[in-house]
């Protein structure tokens, strides 16, 4: 995989954040830091998106005997989404 450089800007008081998770150990420096933020939005949104589509293909296929929470807990646990 190739690596591109991006420059971001930060408050002090982010950047000392930053470098606090770094310090715990979890991350080898800033940008896996940075890396892993990403790609837990990239998931978050994957999965709102799976959740948000499948609630237009059950407004759309009509009337159910089951509870909106029924169905919302289904939905949720199918995409893994924390029940």
């Amino acid at each position: 995989m190739t690596m591109a450089t991006m420059n971001v800007s930060l408050p002090e008081q982010m950047k000392e954040w930053v470098e606090a998770q770094v310090g715990t150990g979890r991350f080898g420096n800033s940008s896996d830091y940075v890396r892993n933020l990403i790609r837990q939005d990239q998931d978050y949104q994957d999965k709102r998106e799976a959740l948000v589509q499948a609630l237009i293909e059950g407004e759309e296929s009509g009337e159910s005997k089951r509870s909106v929470q029924d169905i919302f807990t289904a939905v949720k646990k199918k995409h893994g989404i924390d029940v």
